[in-house]
């Protein structure tokens, strides 16, 4: 208890599955915590489950990244964490894939990562530091054929941690991606495997023979936000099962 007193964390697509996950344990280790999501019931509940606070947010948007960041600032006086959870999936291959469906993919999780990294430094820059956790996928670190625009977008989050990393280092501020493999949240039943034969057919993938709770990855980022994680930036912290192994 405790790892995240007096800290303000800000975490997006915080209304259910990992992003709610992470606001529950962040708020139970002493964090003040905000989440914000497009699904206002879900955020609502969350918050009020948490005893935080829920803002509407679209983050393709620079004008909402603005308000969210200055509203948590107005609310707590500044921001020590960011979670940039939120993301969408969806199944195209290359040749099936739509320019209107890959600009809809990249926004939400390629520029709404952007736009949440720059507008919140400024923030942490002025606070003496922060940790910044990019919620990536394993699908960032390999190929997939099944889902293009997906597996661009979380490379891309990977290179953006990096960079993010390198320039904002000088000032305390630490930037990390996690990885998750197999995890029990909706997004899990978009897999067309899980479509076409239910979990035990990507379980035969797993090493570890189980897909992950939402609770799991809530811990490692948890790690991340926290002072324990003081020497840990521009890294890919894996939670897998061991696919990648």
């Amino acid at each position: 208890m405790g790892r995240l007193e007096g800290k303000t964390a800000l975490i997006s697509g915080g209304a259910r599955g990992q992003g709610a996950a992470e606001a529950a344990l962040f708020a139970e280790e002493g964090a003040n915590v905000v989440l914000t999501d497009v699904l206002d019931a879900g955020g609502e509940r969350t918050a009020d489950t948490i005893g935080g606070a829920f803002l509407h947010h679209d983050v393709t948007s620079e004008e909402e990244w603005a308000a969210v960041v200055a509203r948590t600032v107005e609310l707590h006086g500044g921001i020590d964490i960011l979670v940039n959870n939120a993301g969408i999936y969806r199944i195209g291959s290359l040749i099936e894939t739509t320019l209107e469906e890959y600009r809809g993919v990249i926004d939400v999780n390629q520029v709404g990562v952007f736009l949440g990294m720059r507008e919140v430094a400024p923030v942490m820059i002025e606070r003496g530091g922060g940790s910044i956790i990019n919620i990536s996928s394993l699908a960032g670190l390999r190929g997939t054929g099944v889902a293009f625009g997906y597996t661009a977008s979380k490379w891309a989050v990977r290179g953006m941690t990096k960079s993010a990393a390198v320039a904002l280092g000088r000032y305390g501020i630490r930037v990390n991606s996690v990885h998750p493999g197999p995890i029990e949240t909706a997004m899990l039943y978009q897999n067309p495997t899980v479509e076409a034969g239910g979990v035990d057919a990507l379980l035969g993938r797993v090493p570890l023979g189980r897909v992950a709770e939402a609770e799991e990855v809530a811990k490692l980022t948890l790690f991340l936000a926290s002072d324990e994680s003081s020497y840990s930036t521009g890294s890919e912290f894996v939670i897998d099962g061991g696919m990648m192994a």
